[in-house]
């Protein structure tokens, strides 16, 4: 099983919340922080099926700074609160 550790930021625009993968650089907003966090990783994990079926899934992951290596997937430039992605990949 493959992991990936990501930061998740937080800020509220008017009556939204949104949630920040700076490591992805993916976006998702909710009505709650709980809501943005799982739109997030909804978010997340469409877009790494449709890059798998693609075949870009490894390259992305490099280019965004991603260290792959046997089972795990490190962050190169890793800060703030730690998430894991389970079977990401």
């Amino acid at each position: 099983m493959k992991s990936l550790k990501i930061t998740i930021e937080f800020w509220r625009e008017g009556n939204l919340y949104i949630a920040n993968s700076p490591e992805l650089d993916i976006l998702s907003q909710g009505k709650s922080q709980e809501e943005a966090k799982k739109n997030l990783f909804e978010v997340i994990g469409v877009q790494f099926e449709e890059m798998k079926k693609l075949g870009t899934l490894d390259d992305y992951l490099k280019d965004m700074g991603f260290n792959l290596h046997e089972d795990v997937i490190s962050s190169l430039n890793f800060y703030g609160d730690e998430n894991v992605i389970k079977n990401c990949c």
